[in-house]
Formats: structure tokens, C-alpha cells, sequence
């Protein structure tokens, strides 16, 4: 098994379970993490850590301390990605026209960046057979429980999508390496520190991408990514950050041939063959 991505074990306290129904769930969690079973709910301690919770609702990451932002999840079922998914924007969403999807035509994307898979529910959601790679242990026990809890659920639609993901808890370098062929386009939304400090969310993402770390080699990751994909590489950035060909100019990489850019984000489009 290749190195997979450590997390800061100063900042994560240990997995606490609200539900003696779900014990078992919590002691095989705390066993693949390695971290110890807490009695001591989140909201007693004070001292800028994380504690994953195992509750009715779900597995999730929350702040410790009283006045802090709500859990981190991974819920398809409701909020936000529910709303897109019934009432998106379809094709014509950016991630669509720079994933390549037109006509008839829905490439098989290998996401190995999988995070907490929004972009991945969104292109499955447009068709599209996904396949995920996480290396961090806690975001892939984030993803992985959403994706078990949308597979619960009475909807047909939802049941669709969510067949259409596949995900592996794996080195996203090592992964690529071991293709036996490649794929139709392979999508890179590596960690990027977070600037916005003004909201309570967003502070509470800042404190979780310092928990899991960031991606310093995304440069590598592009490189490998080139020589295992059929169509494109499409890489995801904040709008005003540089492209990983800047950012890693030793690693002498091309330049995207394609970008489209909106508001906040940007997907910068690595091209190898035309589309069908």
C-alpha cells in the first residue's frame, strides 16, 4: 500500500460517538484512523481541535469549543447539493463546457482530488461515471459515509447518480501510476490555502484544510495525470491564483490550452485529443 496523505494528529482529538446503537461503527473508524474513542463531547473542550463525530445523522468533522461553525459533512440527500442537482444548471454550468460534456457524449472522469466530492456529484449528476480517489484518511471517511447514506435513500433519481461514483481511499500519484489504460479526462482540485476570512464557515475550513493539509505536489500530479489520460486534464483554481504550471516551473509543465473563468474559480483545460 503506497504512503497515503498524514493529517496534522495534533489538531484531531479522537472520534466521539453520540449513540451506543452505533459503537461499532465508531470503534472500526477509530481502529482505521488510529485515534482513541472519546466520552467527552465536542462542545466541552476548548482548545482549537477537531473531534469526528459518529452520529444518527452521520459521520462528520466538528470544531471543539461552544461558539464555533456547525459540522463539516458530506450530505447528498438535502441543502445545497440537493438544490443543484434537482435545479443546476445542466450542461451549460462552467465545470460541464470545461469537463467536455456535449451532446450525447459523457466522458469517464477519474477525479483524484475527490475532497469532499461536490464537483464529482455534480458531473455524475450530468451523466457522467465517476471515479474518486482520496488520500486523506478523514476526508475519504467524510465521503465515503455521504455516499453510503445517499445509497439509503427512496429516490430513484439520487440511487442514479451516486451508482455512477466509485470511490478508493489511495496515494492519487501511486493510483495513476498503476492505470492499466487511461482515461477520458482525469480532474485536479488540489488543496489551495483558503484567503476569505470573513465568515465563521470559512474560518472553520481554514482550520480544516490546515487539519488535512494541502497538496504540494500538485505539480507531480499534473505530470502523472498527462501521460494517463485520453482527452484532458482540467485542472480547478481560485480565479486569481496561478495556474500549477506557474506555480512549479522546475517541473518544466505545459501550459492550459483552454481556461474558462468565472466569479471566484477557474478551470484551467489541459488538452490532448479533440472531444467526440
Amino acid at each position: 500500500m503506497p504512503e497515503l496523505s498524514p493529517f496534522n494528529s495534533q489538531l484531531l482529538l479522537g472520534i466521539h460517538c453520540t449513540s451506543s446503537v452505533l459503537a461499532s461503527q465508531a470503534e472500526r473508524l477509530a481502529t482505521a484512523l488510529q485515534q482513541p474513542l472519546l466520552k467527552t463531547p465536542p462542545h466541552t473542550i476548548d482548545n482549537g481541535s477537531f473531534v469526528l463525530l459518529v452520529s444518527e445523522t452521520g459521520v462528520s468533522l466538528q470544531a471543539t469549543g461552544k461558539k464555533v461553525a456547525g459540522p463539516i459533512m458530506v450530505d447528498f440527500t438535502a441543502g445545497a447539493t440537493a438544490h443543484r442537482r434537482q435545479f443546476g444548471g445542466g450542461k451549460g454550468q462552467m465545470i460541464a463546457k470545461a469537463i467536455g460534456i456535449k451532446n450525447a457524449f459523457r466522458p469517464h472522469v477519474l477525479d483524484v482530488t475527490a475532497g469532499l466530492g461536490q464537483d464529482a456529484f455534480v458531473l455524475a449528476t450530468l451523466g457522467c461515471r465517476m471515479s474518486l480517489v482520496e488520500r486523506s484518511p478523514i476526508v475519504h471517511a467524510l465521503l465515503d459515509d455521504g455516499l453510503k447514506r445517499a445509497q439509503l435513500v427512496a429516490d430513484e433519481s439520487l440511487l442514479s447518480v451516486v451508482s455512477r461514483i466509485e470511490l478508493a481511499h489511495d496515494n492519487s500519484i501511486e493510483y495513476i501510476k498503476a492505470l492499466s489504460e487511461p482515461v477520458d479526462v482525469i480532474y485536479l482540485d488540489p488543496m489551495f490555502p483558503e484567503r476569505n476570512n470573513k465568515a465563521q464557515v470559512n474560518k472553520n475550513m481554514q482550520a480544516f484544510h490546515s487539519l488535512v493539509g494541502e497538496d504540494n505536489d500538485a505539480g507531480n500530479l499534473l505530470q502523472q495525470a498527462l501521460q494517463k489520460v485520453i482527452y484532458r486534464v482540467v485542472v480547478k483554481r481560485p480565479r486569481k491564483a496561478p495556474s500549477i504550471d506557474q506555480q512549479f516551473p522546475e517541473l518544466a509543465l505545459p501550459k492550459p490550452n483552454i481556461v474558462f473563468e468565472g466569479k471566484s474559480t477557474r478551470y484551467d483545460v489541459y488538452t490532448l485529443k479533440k472531444m467526440p
